[in-house]
């Protein structure tokens, strides 16, 4: 296919959209400044150039971008964020977070609340596969616990929003989990294995960190909890690891919260039920809609030539001179460097995946990188970046909640920026050994 630099125009101006409004209203003193305008609302006037751009009538123009909103991997990451979007909902208003939370904190040793902290919010990003959920949820009660104790408030918040990023990383059901594993072919039980590797030693030094750093703490807080509302959590992460399909889990989950919340809450009805899913699928409209209109713009860049010569650009920059041989290696920064810049305009995880993610699969075919390692470095580095961001909405929620400035926040995040080193690490130094099962898998499809 032809290389051509005008068709990475439209998404150009989605970013100057995007970006430059949350500069002005950051200008201005908003909150939550790169928030105000909507990512579906600012990527408008670049469909509309993407489609001014293309050769042709306009009906086959049209086509093309209706082929990429109605793709089978963006329905399904539509169908799916509806799924998690209505059990986040539902568990959430039958308790569930709440029981969660102080069950974590009435059998953590007072010596190791600070780590415990981590392993709570870890645990419940995971199950929710949200970190803006789970920071809003926690943020909370880091500040509570300085409140009764001589921890460090920013190492709390620090605490609460790395476990925050481990758990949006590894979860199962999180959108960038979806959006990762879908675009590159992959299943997800394959992807969180892959990851799981890189984020275990980060997530314990973190952990070790943290203990040290909260070794001398007395905590005096305690709270009642249910057990059984810990229930739609454990056996949402029990099914997800166990590899059944993620609609099943995700479904099963909701009834679970549900029947939880109908038997066990006075006044909990059916049509309190019905409003707890339907607003579960509310939340999720925004990157639903986003996630189709980029794949509409997706494949008229890729269509006119935009991606292949955005590819080529990566290549040249990180590959080896010369060399014609495909290199892993090389396929591997290039992924993670163009997720990772793209991440840093958006100050979106989830968007940067969906706009890298055809991108992603083009080099690591002709790269030889392992679909699994594609979709593993996708996520990790979008969300290293998005843990790290002081204009990100994590960081931004959980600064607003402690009252901190957003850079103190970000300075005591030590899981993303051990996550960040270590996942450099496996390129520079554990690359190589996935062409052999590359190549095995291509000749097995």
């Amino acid at each position: 296919m032809r290389a051509n630099p005008l068709a990475l125009l439209p998404l150009l101006l989605f970013l100057a959209l995007f970006i430059g409004s949350g500069v002005y209203y950051q200008s201005v003193n908003v909150d939550y400044a790169f928030y105000q305008i909507s990512a579906p609302v600012a990527i408008l006037p670049a469909v509309v150039l993407a489609l001014l751009l293309d050769k042709g009538k306009l009906n086959q123009r049209l086509e093309t971008f209706i082929q990429g909103v109605g793709d089978s991997n963006i329905i399904t990451m539509c169908l799916i964020y509806l799924l998690a979007g209505a059990f986040a909902s539902v568990a959430k208003a039958v308790g569930g977070v709440d029981a969660t939370v102080n069950f974590g904190l009435s059998i953590i040793p007072s010596e190791l609340v600070l780590p415990g902290l981590f392993v709570i919010t870890a645990f419940i990003a995971t199950a929710m596969g949200t970190s803006m959920g789970t920071i809003a949820a926690m943020a909370p009660i880091a500040l509570g616990l300085t409140e009764v104790s001589d921890l460090s408030l920013p190492l709390c918040v620090g605490a609460v929003v790395g476990g925050a990023m481990f758990g949006d990383n590894l979860s199962i059901i999180s959108d960038t989990t979806i959006a990762a594993t879908r675009s590159q072919g992959c299943d997800m039980r394959d992807k969180f294995r892959m990851n799981f590797k890189i984020a275990l030693p980060a997530a314990l030094i973190t952990l070790f960190w943290l203990y040290l750093q909260g070794a001398d703490a007395r905590i005096t807080h305690s709270s009642d909890y249910e057990l059984i509302k810990v229930l739609p959590y454990l056996a949402v992460l029990v099914m997800a690891l166990s590899g059944l399909n993620v609609f099943l889990v995700l479904f099963s989950g909701t009834l679970l919260a549900g029947a939880i919340g109908l038997t066990g809450l006075e006044g909990y009805s059916i049509a309190q039920y019905s409003k707890d899913i339907y607003a579960g699928y509310t939340g999720m409209q925004e990157i639903m809609i986003l996630s189709m209109l980029i794949g509409g713009l997706g494949a008229l860049m890729k269509a006119q030539g935009g991606l292949e010569f955005l590819a080529r650009q990566i290549e040249r920059l990180t590959s080896k001179g010369d060399n014609p041989e495909a290199s892993p290696r090389a396929g591997e920064a290039a992924i993670s460097t163009a997720v990772a810049m793209t991440n840093i305009c958006t100050a979106n995880n989830t968007v940067a995946i969906i706009i890298c993610g055809g991108l992603a699969k083009d080099i690591a075919g002709r790269q030889n990188v392992d679909p699994r390692r594609s979709a593993c470095l996708l996520d990790i580095f979008s969300c290293v970046v998005q843990g790290l961001l002081p204009y990100g909405a994590q960081v931004l929620l959980a600064g607003s909640i402690a009252g901190l400035s957003p850079l103190v926040v970000i300075g005591n995040i030590h899981y993303s920026w051990l996550l960040g080193v270590i996942a450099l690490g496996t390129i520079v130094f554990g690359s190589t050994k996935y062409k052999a099962r590359t190549e095995a898998l291509t000749g097995q499809l």
